[in-house]
């Protein structure tokens, strides 16, 4: 018996092999397909993305371009310099000077920084490094319930409270007689809605600085503050400068709460207490009204194109400035 169960596994092994030689190469086939079609999602993955990418590129192109072709009807008979660097705003007479809105763009957006940065530069160190957990989890949750306020409130507060608190308090400070409405009002409320938008973006640039560095600061004997100053914050600078961009992006682009406490009156300020009429709340206030006088949708869109490379052309400076502020701290 024992023997004719040898001949049999003798006989039984060849087929044996013949099986676990077709298995393996099935499983081989089965694997190269799996890999052809792994590799084939991916290309297909990374040709999608590249295609989403330049698409998005391709919109703001398209945007820019679709802003001048409408406003080429402003645009004939008169240079752009003339149009930009005029005062005289009487769409009536076809006069169209764009300068008191440009400067009304920037000193409202100028003050809401200047207002909006030390403050959360310093609650930002705070909630870092100073402050305990407990506080952070009741802190950040309202900062961030600030962000989804809708602007229309942000315009109502500012009607109500901080254009009385200019109008009673500030302005007789320094003897001047205001209405309250203009760059300091606009300010103060562009200043509170870009609060939330700096300090997140800042207290994530100070929670990336690696804590080793800042124990060996202060196992070098620095104190807190010195650490502060010269690790942290030397550290975190390219990301205060992106905050910073961010913040100001955003501040030229708001409309309703601006519009609601600026004043309105085309004139280039000469001080925070003037009025202004930022272009975005020109743009806001006038668009889809006035369109029975001749030219005054293209001087409209023009001045959307205005804002629109106003934004580009800060940006890319911007970007500028940080590589050039990466490399000297690398």
């Amino acid at each position: 018996m024992l023997l004719n169960r040898d001949i049999m596994n003798d006989n039984f092994k060849p087929a044996n092999n013949v099986v676990r030689f077709i298995a393996d190469q099935t499983k081989q086939r089965r694997n190269k397909s799996n890999l052809r079609s792994r590799l084939f999602r991916d290309k297909v993955t990374a040709k999608l993305m590249m295609v989403l990418t330049f698409g998005f590129l391709l919109s703001a192109i398209l945007i820019g371009f679709g802003l001048y072709m409408r406003s080429r009807p402003l645009l004939e008979g008169r240079s752009v310099f003339e149009l930009i660097m005029s005062t005289g705003w009487k769409p009536l007479k076809h006069q169209f000077g764009f300068l008191p809105f440009i400067m009304g763009s920037l000193w409202v957006t100028a003050l809401s920084v200047t207002i909006a940065l030390p403050l959360c530069l310093m609650t930002a160190i705070y909630l870092s490094e100073y402050a305990p957990k407990k506080i952070k989890r009741i802190i950040m949750p309202m900062v961030d319930l600030l962000s989804g306020i809708p602007s229309v409130i942000y315009g109502v507060w500012g009607v109500l409270i901080v254009v009385p608190f200019v109008e009673k308090i500030i302005a007789p400070l320094f003897g001047v007689y205001t209405t309250g409405y203009g760059v300091l009002a606009a300010g103060i409320v562009l200043s509170i809605m870009i609060f939330p938008l700096l300090l997140n973006v800042i207290g994530e640039v100070f929670n990336t600085v690696p804590e080793d560095q800042k124990n060996a600061s202060i196992s070098l004997g620095a104190t807190k503050w010195q650490t502060i100053k010269f690790v942290l914050m030397r550290k975190s600078l390219p990301g205060i400068i992106a905050a910073i961009v961010l913040a100001i992006s955003r501040a030229l682009g708001e409309t309703i709460a601006v519009l609601m406490v600026c004043g309105n009156i085309p004139i280039i300020p000469r001080s925070v207490l003037d009025s202004a009429y930022p272009l975005s709340a020109l743009i806001a206030n006038n668009y889809g009204e006035m369109f029975s006088i001749p030219l005054y949708e293209s001087a409209l869109l023009f001045a959307a194109m205005i804002l629109f490379v106003m934004i580009f052309l800060f940006n890319a400076l911007s970007r500028l400035i940080l590589i050039r502020v990466e490399r000297r701290i690398i």
